[in-house]
C-alpha cells in the first residue's frame, strides 16, 4: 500500500512531533499500516530529550512532498544482459507491445544501453546491404537457429564470423565467388557442403537437411550446424544471433533517477524525442523505464497535516500532494484542497489532546511509553497548563496518560522545561521553534523558547537582536519577535525587531526601550500574541 506521511509543521516543537507519531500509531493500530510519522526539521533539545527519555527514535525526515519518479507506476520490463541475442529481445517486444525499449545492463545491474524495436529493424535492414556476421557467440547462434553442432566433439567453437551466402542449385560450379571464412547456408546439396569445406568456410548451416547423417562427427575447422529452419528463416535468424550490446544505443542516453522530481523530468522529456527512458536507483542500477504516458496522470504523495493548517508552515511541495486529513488546534489557515478531506480542529491546548481523544473514541489505549510521551507533549504545549489555550480536557487527558505511564505530572513538567539548552548559538535557538504568519498585508515571524529560567537567555539579548535583524531583512518581515516564556513567572520576556509603536499599541505597554519588554500573563503565541497583532493590523 502507498505510504501516507503524517507531518507536523516546520521547525517542529514537541507537540508537532508527538502528535504525528501518535496519529500514525493510532491509524496503524486500526489496521491501516501505511501511515508513517514524519518531521520537517531538526528536533529541538526538549523533543530530543523526551524521545530518548521514552525510548523512541526520531520520525522520518521529510524535506518535501513533490511528486518524484518513484511515486509513479513506471514500467518494469525484463532487463537484458549484454550477451543476450537480439532474437530474444525481439520476442519480448512482440509478447508485450508496451515495451518500446528494453534496458541492457552490465553484470552489476548498471545501465549499458537501450535496445529498441526501431534499432533492431535498422540492424536488420543493414544486413540486407552488408550480409556479414561478426563474432556472433556460438551459443547465441544455436539458440536463434534452434540448431546443434554436428562436428566431432573435439572441435570447439566460440564465435562465428563471415559474409553470409545462401547456396541455391545452379548450372555452373557451385559457390562461385565464395571466399574462405564465409558462412554458407544450404539445403540437401552434398556437393555444396564438400566445396564449402574445401574453401575453409567458417560455418556451414544445413537447413532442413538429412546431410547431417553424412557429415556428422567429422573433425573440421569449419563449424557445421544443423537447423530445422528453412534457408530463408535461418538467414534472417542468423543476423538476430548478434548480442544486443552490438546494436543497443549507448550514447546520449537520457535517464532519470527514482528521486528526480516529476516536473523536472517533464521538462527534460519535452526537450527530447525518445519513446522510453531508463530509471536508475541511487547506485545507478536500472529499476525500469518511463514514457510520456506515465507523466499524464501521476500518483501524488499522500499526507496528513497535524498541528498546523497554513501553507507557510506546511511541508514544501504540498500543492503536488494529496492531503488526506488535517488535525489541528490553531486558527484556520490557507491550506486548500480540491476535494473534501477529514478535518478535526478543536480549541484545546495541544494537538496531542485531540489525538488522545481519538484513541478513546476507538476504544484503544496507547502503550505505556507512548502515553508518557503524549503526556509530556501536552504539558509542553500548554506550558504546564498555564497557557490561556489550556482547557479542562487537556488536563484530564494528560492526567489519564500519566496514570497509564505511571508518571507524576508535576515531576514530568520539570523534566520537560529543564531540557532546553541555553548554550547554543543565538541563531540556532531563534530558529528552534519559529513560525511565520501573514496578517492582512503584514508578514510576521515569531520564535518562542519556553524555559524555567529566562534570565540566562535574556542576558544574550544583543546576540538575539543581531540575528533577528538579519533574518527580518532576509525574509522582508514587518516584525520579528522572540518570546522567552518563563514557566515559573507565568509571563514572556519579549525581544522584538521592528516598529516599537506596534508593540506599544498591541500589548498596551509604555516602556519598550531597548527593544525588550516583559509581558505578564502572556505565554501563548497562537492565543495571545498573534490575535493581538491581528486586531491591530485588521
Amino acid at each position: 500500500m502507498d505510504t501516507i506521511y503524517v507531518c507536523g509543521h516546520r521547525n517542529p516543537d514537541t507537540d508537532s512531533i508527538v502528535s504525528a507519531m501518535a496519529y500514525a500509531s493510532l491509524r496503524n493500530a486500526l489496521g491501516q499500516n501505511e501511515y508513517v510519522a514524519a518531521r520537517l526539521g531538526h528536533l529541538n533539545d526538549e523533543t530530543s530529550f523526551l524521545l530518548k527519555r521514552f525510548g523512541f527514535q526520531p520520525p522520518l525526515f521529510l524535506s518535501n512532498v513533490r511528486t518524484q519518479v518513484k511515486d509513479i507506476d513506471f514500467d518494469r520490463p525484463p532487463l537484458l544482459g549484454t550477451s543476450v541475442p537480439v532474437s530474444h529481445a525481439w520476442e519480448l517486444m512482440q509478447e508485450n507491445p508496451n515495451y518500446n525499449a528494453i534496458p541492457v545492463t552490465q553484470e552489476d545491474g548498471t545501465l549499458f544501453g537501450m535496445i529498441t524495436a526501431g534499432g533492431i529493424a535498422e540492424s536488420d535492414m543493414r544486413a540486407i546491404q552488408a550480409p556479414v556476421v561478426q563474432d556472433a557467440p556460438i551459443f547465441n547462434v544455436l539458440s536463434a537457429l534452434e540448431g546443434h553442432i554436428i562436428n566431432s566433439d573435439e572441435d570447439v567453437f566460440d564465435t562465428i564470423s563471415g559474409e553470409v551466402t545462401i547456396a541455391l542449385p545452379s548450372v555452373g560450379e557451385c559457390l562461385q565467388g565464395v571466399r574462405a571464412g564465409s558462412i554458407v547456408l544450404c539445403g540437401q546439396q552434398e556437393e555444396v557442403v564438400r566445396k564449402a569445406l574445401e574453401l575453409k568456410a567458417s560455418c556451414i548451416i544445413l537447413c532442413q537437411s538429412s546431410l547431417a547423417e553424412i557429415f556428422g562427427g567429422i573433425s573440421s575447422e569449419t563449424c557445421i550446424i544443423s537447423t530445422p529452419f528453412d534457408v530463408w528463416r535461418a538467414a534472417r535468424m542468423l543476423y538476430q544471433a548478434t548480442p544486443v550490446s552490438r546494436i543497443a544505443k549507448k550514447d546520449e542516453l537520457v535517464s532519470f533517477h527514482l528521486t528526480d522530481f516529476l516536473d523536472d523530468v517533464r521538462d527534460a522529456v519535452l526537450q527530447s524525442r525518445y519513446r522510453s527512458y531508463p530509471i536508475l536507483d541511487q547506485d545507478g542500477k536500472v529499476e525500469g523505464t518511463l514514457s510520456r504516458f506515465h507523466l499524464l496522470r501521476p500518483k501524488h504523495k499522500r499526507v496528513v497535516l497535524v498541528d498546523h493548517n497554513e501553507l507557510s508552515q506546511a511541508v514544501p511541495g504540498l500543492d503536488q500532494a494529496e492531503v488526506v486529513a488535517i488535525i489541528d488546534h490553531h486558527r484556520l489557515g490557507d491550506v486548500q484542497t480540491g476535494y473534501p478531506v477529514f478535518m478535526r480542529n478543536e480549541p484545546v491546548g495541544s494537538t496531542t489532546t485531540i489525538i488522545a481523544t481519538m484513541y478513546q473514541e476507538h476504544g484503544l489505549m496507547p502503550g505505556e511509553k507512548l502515553a508518557g510521551l503524549m503526556a509530556a507533549a501536552i504539558i509542553s504545549d500548554t506550558v504546564m497548563f498555564k497557557s490561556p489555550t489550556t482547557t479542562p480536557r487537556d488536563r484530564r487527558i494528560a492526567e489519564r496518560l500519566a496514570r497509564i505511564a505511571g508518571l507524576d505530572l508535576e515531576a514530568l513538567g520539570k523534566e520537560v522545561f529543564s531540557a532546553s539548552s541555553a548554550d547554543k548559538p543565538a541563531k540556532a535557538l531563534l530558529m528552534t521553534d519559529f513560525k511565520e504568519f501573514h496578517l492582512a498585508d503584514h508578514r510576521l515571524g515569531i520564535s518562542q523558547i519556553t524555559t524555567m529560567d529566562a534570565k540566562q537567555l535574556l542576558a544574550r539579548k544583543d546576540e538575539f537582536l543581531e540575528e533577528m535583524k538579519k533574518l527580518q531583512e532576509e525574509r522582508q518581515d514587518n516584525l520579528m519577535l522572540l518570546m522567552i516564556t518563563d514557566v515559573l513567572r507565568e509571563g514572556t520576556e519579549l525581544i522584538f525587531s521592528g516598529d516599537q509603536e506596534i508593540i506599544r499599541q498591541a500589548f498596551d505597554v509604555h516602556d519598550v526601550s531597548g527593544q525588550h519588554v516583559f509581558l505578564k500573563g502572556i505565554v501563548s503565541r497562537k492565543k495571545q500574541m498573534v490575535p493581538a497583532l491581528a486586531l491591530l493590523w485588521g
